[in-house]
């Protein structure tokens, strides 16, 4: 099943049913109004609103509408919760290895995490509006699950059946403020302005065998200026899958339906130390900094500078048979 949210006027949107193919859509008011509602109640609407699913990939629905991605806000254009982890412990090594810093061995056993602003999500198709490129504009590609309710002190077994959504993230990200909130010994903030989710989230069931259970096996496209940056496999080199990030985060407190945990950036290591650009025949990147990390590694110093006001990012997921599964985050970086 496909789920999205369109822009209504009213903060929290409205709640669409998606077809497959990601062209027709239909509001379900009678069923709920808002994402936020369907997982307040997750078990008696699901079935319901697998029910308008079915009828609208078979077009039996007669109030159904074009489903146009640039209408819509995040799936929740706020969440009680967003908790970014570090699953792809690769990304981590690089940022410690292009400093001279060796890996705690603790990182291969106990995730990362941080806690992000949920308050007030970007769209998919709207611009991100910053203040200035000297804050060291990055993106970064990456997958996240919404969850129902998670007890507090779950199991990764246990928490693995809480996954109720799964969508892509645009983890937007200002390199050049991270080194001083760091230095202060407690952790992002303004280094870490509004995210960025794609413009339909998923169902487990409708990701077939490219879902495990744990981890999303597929590539994640990353056009950066309307050029191939990245398509590293997300079911690769990740550490950490999603019900083992799901208890990290329930350790000592409850998540409530509607939780939001993201991966991490995508990152593989390509059978190297570093992985490879998509011009020297690898599978790239999901952000700007891994590219000067391998810069610093190899020459001493990064070439490749951070986002300018003007620059362009898209972020897509493709099935097998080439088909968009979440729509595609499509932006640019604008003056605030």
């Amino acid at each position: 099943m496909k789920l999205a949210t369109l822009k209504n006027g009213r903060r929290d949107g409205l709640l669409v049913v998606v077809n497959r193919a990601l062209t027709k859509c239909v509001a379900v008011p009678e069923i709920a109004e808002t994402m936020q509602q369907a997982l307040d109640d997750w078990d008696r609407v699901e079935p319901q609103l697998h029910e308008v699913y079915l009828a609208l990939n078979e077009g039996e629905l007669v109030q159904e509408l074009p489903f146009d991605q640039s209408r819509c806000e995040s799936p929740l254009p706020r969440a009680y919760q967003w908790a970014d982890g570090s699953a792809y412990v690769n990304h981590v090594e690089l940022v410690r290895k292009a400093r001279g810093a060796e890996m705690p061995p603790s990182f291969w056993t106990d995730p990362l995490m941080y806690q992000g602003g949920s308050d007030a999500f970007i769209g998919p198709r709207d611009d991100i509006p910053l203040g200035s490129e000297e804050w060291g504009i990055d993106f970064e590609g990456e997958v996240a699950v919404v969850t129902g309710d998670v007890p507090m002190g779950v199991t990764p077994e246990q928490a693995a059946k809480s996954i109720k959504l799964v969508m892509l993230v645009n983890d937007v990200s200002l390199r050049g403020l991270i080194p001083n909130e760091l230095g202060k010994g407690f952790g992002f903030f303004q280094s870490k302005p509004s995210s960025v989710f794609s413009p339909v989230a998923v169902t487990p069931d409708e990701l077939g065998d490219d879902w495990d259970g744990g981890k999303l096996n597929l590539p994640l496209m990353s056009y950066y200026n309307h050029e191939l940056f990245g398509k590293p496999n997300a079911g690769v080199d990740m550490t950490f899958e999603f019900p083992e990030l799901i208890a990290h985060a329930a350790k000592t407190r409850p998540l409530c339906a509607g939780a939001i945990i993201g991966s991490g950036t995508v990152s593989n290591k390509q059978g190297t130390d570093h992985g490879t650009s998509i011009v020297e025949g690898g599978v790239g990147y999901s952000c700007i900094a891994e590219v000067r990390m391998i810069e610093t590694i190899r020459d001493g110093k990064p070439t490749t500078s951070f986002m300018k006001f003007g620059d362009h990012i898209k972020i897509e997921m493709l099935d097998k048979q080439g088909h968009s599964i979440f729509g595609s985050i499509d932006q640019y970086v604008v003056k605030y």
